[in-house]
């Protein structure tokens, strides 16, 4: 299907499940705007078939100032289609060492930042848009080192919901998706050394019932539905984790 005409804003598009689903809109034929901390790889590899912006969703300023970029690239009266609200943080850390400087940057980034960034970007979204958050099987289910990223993406679930409920007046349609172990040079954690990553994605082979971990491009196609083809879907969550959360 064509996407010809429709204008995507990915909030941490730069990489992993974000990046794939640029890919893969642009593919189709989209508009597409992505953010990120880091631009120069994603700009290289994306060349002139999308627009990166960078973003730290740490700094509330630099998230007040994108609709203007926004609008400066796509026109003063241009709408978006689908805002894919993506970008997040998440180390592995047990509970015993977790620092107030590192919960701190969980949950400024992941809730904090994500919640500022849908309230800002919300009014640009066309009616009858989509809007698109990213949370985690971690919202649901005990894994080790994972605590206060699974509790700030437990909190994003909740601001789907009312989101969703806020916006259903201007029938823009508010959703979830949330993935499980999913193959990405990071693995969607930052500082894990290279056999940590290998561990952790052995780890997500094993438990996960399908035998393997997801791909980006599976998320990806997930979130193309939900923004698209989902008519009558909001409020909710779609897991994408290989029957990880209910099968295990």
């Amino acid at each position: 299907m064509s996407y010809t005409g429709k204008n995507v804003l990915i909030i941490g598009g730069t990489h992993g499940i974000g990046l794939s689903t640029a890919q893969l809109l642009i593919q189709d034929g989209a508009t597409v705007i992505l953010t990120g901390r880091n631009t120069t790889k994603a700009a290289e590899l994306l060349g002139t078939t999308a627009h990166v912006l960078p973003l730290d969703l740490q700094n509330i300023s630099e998230i007040t100032e994108l609709p203007s970029k926004i609008q400066s690239h796509l026109g003063s009266d241009a709408k978006i289609d689908l805002l894919f609200l993506n970008a997040g943080f998440a180390a592995l850390e047990p509970l015993a060492t977790v620092t107030e400087e590192s919960f701190d940057r969980t949950f400024n980034t992941n809730v904090k930042g994500t919640f500022f960034a849908a309230q800002t970007l919300a009014p640009l979204v066309r009616d009858g848009g989509s809007i698109v958050f990213t949370t985690s099987i971690a919202n649901k289910l005990g894994i080790p080192g994972m605590g206060a990223y699974a509790a700030s993406k437990a909190a994003v679930q909740s601001l789907v919901q009312t989101f969703a409920a806020e916006l259903a007046s201007r029938r823009v349609r508010v959703n979830a998706v949330s993935p499980g172990y999913v193959k990405t040079p990071t693995m969607g954690v930052v500082g894990a050394s290279g056999q940590e990553l290998e561990e952790f994605e052995e780890h997500g082979k094993k438990t996960t019932p399908l035998g393997r971990v997801g791909e980006a491009e599976e998320v990806a196609r997930t979130v193309r539905f939900l923004g698209f083809e989902g008519t009558f879907v909001t409020g909710t969550e779609v897991v994408v984790d290989g029957g990880l959360g209910f099968l295990r």
